[in-house]
């Protein structure tokens, strides 16, 4: 469903905007349509704007403007078109704030009134409730009664400039049909119509009359929205054509449901952008997660890859069905992003959750020692890599480091009938050598087994739950040197190292087996 192409194709190059509302968290159905839009413009080789609806006032929320900067560069969702972060504006087509846009709607509304379209409304908040209350008593569709629509134009405009209260109103007339890309033809004609307010009392502009004038003034050419806009869209269609304007073409996105087929909300986990921010959920897996919310990708494109999916993005594979947002399926796609990522960033992730747990110095760490930590936390990311659908399950992961004691190494079955010989014998290995360096842990087995004569579980599973106070886990031969450096770094209070940890087991042991 292409709608560009090379110069002298004669198509116009396609032009699609995300329209966020400050007004709360960038929510998993707003950032899929980010997604779609910014995956359909990329794809056409168009223009992905992004505005800011910013009109009520009542709702917005301090720092969520900020908020949605950051979710969307987080993403990887970056905008041609918009307000940048660092102040000012990219485009030609701004302002990008609806709040900074009132001149834009003033001209519009000049012209609904100039011909006879629109008109002001002095019904008071009381009168209009009274009406809806009358019309549900009476079993009748609640909308505006039309008490002002007969006032003679002349008489109203002095009332108005007089100072009188008043909203101002469209006169609607009837809907009509509105082609819908992914829909087809949807029929609005036998949907009832009453004249809905343009501008508020206040001056501030609806929902559906400022995003009439704001696309029609930044070239929108395809609007691809959530399926609970499709209702607007005939009001939409009918002031586009009062206004002589030709309309965008429409795609609505299915609706997005938990997997109890209830719609998407809180109580099926996290919802928002922020939320799996938080929770450590790789950027690109989200993305990839989004991407399945509607969309069936080819065969063989790479959901952890935006460019791959921009280059095979159709519209017309979308499907208007509704969409399950599955969070197994997510860490799923979590899991894989995080085994394939690149070891100093999965590193730097496992060091911020650690650090947001309390298992490690917030506090930077001096110059010398940085490079050491920051080697320490790739080769920690990727023992756990296979472990990981998200990165606040790291510090879980952890506790073999950080919530290891004696106790829990003796009842994961340190001292087996031979394990304290076994122990002992490592215990000797590590200290002659100074620690277990990386690399030196299959020497120091061969060395036990020739020491001890033992083999397998009996040789290993003592050192294992001695110093991981774990029956089971990672490969001793990478976990064995992170205990001992981290300990060497002193990353923890009594954080002890693999010999130190045999040494107070086998203290344990002996004052158990004296009574004492």
């Amino acid at each position: 469903m292409s709608a560009s192409g090379p110069p002298g194709t004669g198509r116009t190059p396609v032009r699609v905007r995300f329209a966020p509302s400050p007004t709360g968290l960038l929510h998993v159905g707003n950032a899929r349509t980010a997604l779609f839009n910014w995956l359909f413009a990329r794809h056409e080789g168009g223009v992905f704007v992004l505005r800011i609806e910013d009109t009520d006032v009542a709702r917005e929320q301090a720092g969520a403007e900020s908020a949605i900067f950051e979710d969307l560069a987080w993403m990887g969702l970056d905008w041609d078109e918009g307000p940048d972060p660092s102040g000012g504006a990219r485009g030609a087509h701004g302002p990008y704030r609806q709040s900074e846009r009132g001149t834009h709607y003033a001209r519009a509304l000049a012209q609904l009134v100039s011909r006879g379209a629109a008109y002001p409304c002095f019904c008071a908040p009381e009168r209009l409730d009274a009406d809806r209350q009358a019309a549900l008593a009476a079993g009748r569709t609640p909308g505006y009664a039309g008490r002002c629509a007969a006032i003679d134009p002349t008489a109203a405009a002095a009332r108005a400039a007089a100072g009188e209260p008043h909203a101002m109103r469209f006169r609607v007339g009837r809907y009509g049909i509105v082609r819908d890309l992914l829909r087809g033809e949807v029929d609005f004609r036998a949907r009832e119509a009453f004249d809905p307010v343009l501008v508020r009392p206040d001056g501030r502009p609806t929902y559906n009359f400022a995003v009439v004038v704001d696309d029609a003034a930044m070239e929108i050419t395809h609007v691809l929205r959530g399926e609970d806009h499709l209702t607007n869209t005939a009001l939409q269609a009918r002031l586009y054509e009062t206004l002589g304007l030709s309309p965008p073409l429409f795609a609505h996105l299915p609706l997005i449901l938990g997997t109890d087929g209830t719609p998407l909300s809180k109580r099926h986990g996290a919802s928002s952008v922020g939320e799996m921010r938080a929770q450590g959920t790789p950027p690109e897996a989200l993305v990839g997660g989004l991407a399945l919310l509607g969309w069936t990708p080819p065969e063989g494109v790479d959901l952890l890859d935006r460019a791959a999916m921009a280059a095979r993005f159709e519209l017309r594979a979308v499907s208007p069905a509704a969409a399950v947002f599955d969070t197994v399926k997510l860490d799923s796609i979590g899991a894989r992003a995080i085994k394939e990522m690149d070891p100093a960033r999965r590193g730097r992730q496992v060091g911020t959750f650690l650090r947001a747990a309390g298992l490690l110095d917030a506090s930077p760490p001096a110059e010398t020692a940085r490079a050491s930590l920051e080697t320490w936390l790739s080769d920690l990311g990727d023992l756990l890599a296979t472990s990981l659908a998200r990165f606040d399950q790291a510090p879980s992961r952890c506790s073999f480091l950080f919530a290891w004691s004696v106790s829990v190494a003796l009842a994961a079955g340190a001292l087996t009938e031979e394990g304290a010989r076994v122990l002992e014998t490592f215990a000797s290995l590590f200290e002659a050598s100074g620690g277990v360096a990386p690399g030196s842990v299959p020497a120091f087995i061969d060395a036990a087994k020739a020491s001890t004569g033992l083999k397998g579980r009996p040789l290993l599973h003592p050192l294992r739950a001695a110093v991981t106070g774990e029956e089971s886990g990672p490969d001793l031969a990478r976990l064995l040197p992170l205990v001992d450096a981290a300990a060497k770094m002193d990353l923890a209070p009594g954080l002890a190292g693999p010999a130190a940890r045999i040494r107070m087991v086998l203290e344990a042991g002996a004052r158990q087996g004296s009574g004492s």
